[in-house]
């Protein structure tokens, strides 16, 4: 019998995966005793629902992201060869070697160099939708973000929409139990997604540009590594910025609320309230303790364990009135990006898009409120909204 207190909260549950964060509260309040770590048998794993064990799950390098090929791999062998390539399933020192020729490039000062061009898209975004009636999701936050890293990694514009379809296939894949539909689904969009990064890779090979694909080809990666590099920062690179701005846009407009004066206050409480990233596996290398009080738990090298971000972040252990959307919250250390060696290399630009794109949006439509039902991508994991009706004006 294990000595540490089991869970049988059931991820793929649509009133879990409607609004997961009662559920959160009740496991983390059973599980106090081991600070918010217990065993789930449905997943073979241990999940933390505190900021602090979820914190040590993120912070502790013997907790690490090794991938494993997914099955059968013969025909999974497209997705399998993107992710076993890409930086966020590695570990130093693979990890730092696939990372470092992309870092530069989300460095703070190119990011405030995109500034005007993401103001610009927004501007161009918002004067072709309807005010009496939109889907700010489909009309909005979708298409910025994507042309944002599209035009850095230089993608041509043409391809937006197939980039975000590829997208939503593969990342479905994270969810907890995928069908068959998604497995197919999966393979099909990382086939595509990949013969287009190797032949925009081979292009600039011959003829570089001012881009980042042409900067990944010069340097000392392979083949495979710069397709899975291009696909990742393609994927990482918009998926946050879409789901955190519509979870976000709809807490606000359910209250009534409006950005606050200090905009990036708004943008972090945005990120923290309504997680567009809700779990994230690490293996235990050698065996770890998470100690709470006169409690230990200890994860056995090659066990599991998962960091419940949505949970930590509502944790009134570190949030007061962790369940009311404040908009100048201060201090806020959610963990929406994570921390440590995997701290998301795009969190600078989806943090100036967001700073961008929300006034912008309230500056053209100062009446803006929802015109209908929310529709949910349905998926846990990662936590979105396929459409979310607006409206900025009464007819």
């Amino acid at each position: 019998m294990r000595s540490v207190p089991t869970t049988s909260l059931d991820l793929t549950d649509p009133d879990v995966v409607a609004d997961p964060y009662p559920h959160f509260a009740r496991e983390r309040e059973l599980h106090a005793v081991t600070g918010g770590v217990a065993w789930h048998e449905g997943s073979g794993m241990y999940l933390t629902f505190a900021h602090a064990s979820v914190g040590q799950v993120q912070r502790d390098r013997r907790l690490g992201r090794l991938w494993q090929d997914k099955e059968p791999l013969d025909y999974l062998e497209p997705f399998n060869l993107l992710h076993r390539n890409q930086m966020m399933e590695n570990e130093p020192p693979e990890h730092t070697r696939l990372r470092r020729p992309v870092a530069s490039a989300f460095g703070r000062g190119h990011i405030e160099r995109l500034r005007p061009r993401v103001r610009e898209l927004a501007g161009e975004l918002l004067a072709e939708v309807d005010p009496t009636g939109f889907d700010v999701i489909e009309g909005y936050a979708e298409p910025l973000p994507v042309l944002v890293i599209a035009d850095l990694l230089g993608v041509p514009r043409s391809y937006a929409h197939d980039l975000r379809d590829w997208s939503q296939a593969i990342v479905r894949m994270y969810e907890v139990a995928p069908s068959q539909e998604t497995v197919d689904h999966a393979v099909w969009a990382a086939t595509d997604f990949a013969g287009l990064a190797r032949e925009l890779a081979g292009e600039r090979r011959t003829s570089p540009q001012d881009d980042l694909i042409s900067d990944l080809v010069a340097t000392e990666l392979t083949d495979d590594e710069v397709v899975a590099a291009v696909v990742l920062l393609l994927n990482a690179g918009h998926e946050a910025s879409v789901n955190v701005f519509g979870n976000g846009l709809n807490a606000m407009l359910q209250r009534g609320l409006r950005p606050g004066a200090d905009v990036p206050a708004t943008v972090e409480e945005m990120l923290r309230f309504d997680s567009a990233l809700q779990l994230f596996e690490r293996t235990a290398t050698e065996d770890v303790e998470f100690t709470h009080g006169e409690q230990t738990v200890v994860v056995e090298e090659g066990q599991k364990i998962a960091a419940l971000l949505g949970a930590a972040n509502r944790d009134p252990a570190v949030f007061d009135e962790p369940d009311e959307f404040r908009v100048d919250r201060t201090p806020n250390s959610h963990l929406a990006f994570g921390v440590g060696v995997h701290f998301c290399l795009g969190a600078p630009l989806a943090r100036m898009e967001l700073a961008e794109s929300v006034p912008a949006l309230f500056d053209a439509f100062p009446d803006l409120e929802l015109a209908g039902e929310p529709e949910s991508r349905g998926t846990f994991v990662l936590r979105g909204f396929r459409s979310l009706p607006v409206r900025g004006t009464h007819v």
